[in-house]
């Protein structure tokens, strides 16, 4: 298979059949401009769901469907809902719901009716921009491989054969042909290919579904060809004149192998026109210019003609400087503002001055602690001892008897185990103090060494 498709001359393939002497010149085919027009995949794709839906049929829900019963809602007050109910008795069928999307034998939610817009209207230069397309891309080898034709054995894209194609009247004669240029493969995996449809279309006239074959394309009208392709599976025939996307571009899908006769071939340009010249079939129609003749952006950018005249790459590198914040960086603050750092010190002197002065006015207000007031401090602890002594004798002389209180290792209530000793001191210091008055307080104050008058008069003198 040759290599490119922009190539001014395409071969004529000739059959056994033909019966042409002509020479090398009669042989080749000028390729026409509409093989090297843009493609388009995203305009077939959008022209082709278009225009697909123009072949939809009808279809809709009778308008009496769910309503042909007899049915009453019941109301509120009786713990049921508000749907409308069957009326009657004696079957099953009285009571229940009607009418609704939710009920048995109830009719749909919003009834399809007829009246939808099924089908689509679509711009004709879009619908011609599209077949423009889709003729281009058949002469792409990559494409029409990857579409899934099996082109292993086809001479080269877009394949031409001779008129007398054209005249084979017979199927046997038309698989020669086939077999001839190397299209039969194709031919076979279509036929290879054919299943029986999932789902309830094998019930609706649509049993067998089938890979596409190759498209043969003829140009005279009554061509003999018609007959004898037609019954081939797989393979489908369209005059030239009479292009559809459908059968161009299967499913949306750019590559469909195309078989062209030498007369249809040479009709392209008058259908379809040129760059620089108005088609001669389609009113003012002209071949949508590509926007880049060459699409191999890295080799024209990397072109001599164009590095000659580009800048040089620059090699320096500026580092971006890193960005400080000065309210939290001093150094960066101090170039900002160099009386910062006299600013903050004074901020820092005042501060400390102010928290000194707040002591010193503390400690003014605060008075001095004298002897006297120590004294009084020792004589409340004294006193605070002295009456806990009494509160526990207390406790003692009431919960418990003396005879029980003489036994060793009696145990209080507390976690605290008290020796005889220490009971029968706690006993007489009870004791005493039950029986004390007046002279108790005198003996507490002989025991702080504050018998006599004079000798705390002195201590106070001495003290002040």
């Amino acid at each position: 298979m040759s290599a490119a498709a922009a190539r001014p001359l395409v071969t004529v393939q000739s059959l056994e059949s033909d019966m042409a002497t002509d020479g090398a010149a009669a042989n080749s085919v000028p390729l026409p401009d509409v093989m090297r027009a843009a493609i388009r995949p995203d305009i077939v794709t959008f022209v082709h769901g278009q225009i697909s839906k123009n072949a939809r049929q009808p279809y809709a829900v009778s308008n009496r469907a769910g309503h042909q019963t007899s049915a009453e809602s019941w109301g509120t007050g009786r713990a049921v809902s508000r749907i409308p109910r069957v009326a009657g008795g004696g079957t099953h069928r009285a009571g229940q719901g009607a009418f609704g999307n939710m009920c048995r034998g109830g009719r749909m939610f919003a009834p399809t009716k007829i009246w939808r817009r099924w089908h689509r209207q679509v711009n004709v230069t879009q619908k011609r921009h599209a077949v423009v397309s889709a003729i281009a891309a058949s002469a792409v080898p990559s494409l029409v491989l990857a579409r899934g034709h099996k082109i292993e054995e086809v001479p080269e894209l877009p394949l031409v054969v001779s008129d007398a194609a054209e005249a084979v009247e017979k199927t046997s004669a038309a698989l020669k042909v086939l077999k001839q240029i190397g299209a039969h493969p194709d031919a076979e995996k279509a036929k290879d290919s054919q299943a029986i449809r999932a789902g309830k279309g094998k019930a609706r006239n649509r049993r067998y579904v089938s890979r596409k074959g190759p498209l043969v394309v003829y140009g005279n009208e009554g061509a003999k060809l018609v007959k004898a392709f037609r019954n081939i599976p797989g393979v489908e025939i369209a005059h030239v004149s009479r292009l559809n996307l459908l059968k161009l571009a299967p499913g949306g899908h750019l590559g469909r192998f195309v078989i062209w006769t030498k007369y249809a071939f040479e009709k392209l340009d008058s259908i379809y026109g040129t760059f620089d010249k108005v088609s001669e079939k389609k009113n003012g129609y002209v071949l949508p210019r590509a926007k880049m003749i060459n699409a191999d952006l890295a080799r024209i950018i990397n072109s001599d003609e164009v590095q000659s005249v580009v800048k040089p790459i620059k090699k320096e590198v500026k580092k971006a400087p890193l960005k400080k914040n000065p309210l939290k960086n001093l150094n960066v603050m101090l170039k900002l503002n160099p009386y910062a750092k006299a600013a903050k010190r004074m901020a820092l002197l005042a501060e400390a001055q102010r928290v000194k002065a707040k002591q010193d006015k503390l400690d003014k207000k605060r008075k001095p602690i004298t002897k006297i007031i120590t004294y009084f401090c020792c004589l409340s602890m004294h006193l605070r001892f002295w009456v806990y002594l009494y509160f526990i004798g207390s406790l003692l002389l009431v919960s418990q008897s003396r005879a029980s209180l003489m036994q060793p290792g009696w145990k209080l209530p507390c976690p605290v185990y008290l020796s005889h000793s220490v009971i029968c001191l706690l006993q007489e210091e009870a004791s005493a103090i039950n029986s004390a008055s007046k002279s108790w307080y005198k003996t507490m104050i002989s025991d702080s060494d504050y018998t006599e008058f004079e000798n705390f008069t002195k201590w106070l003198g001495a003290s002040q």
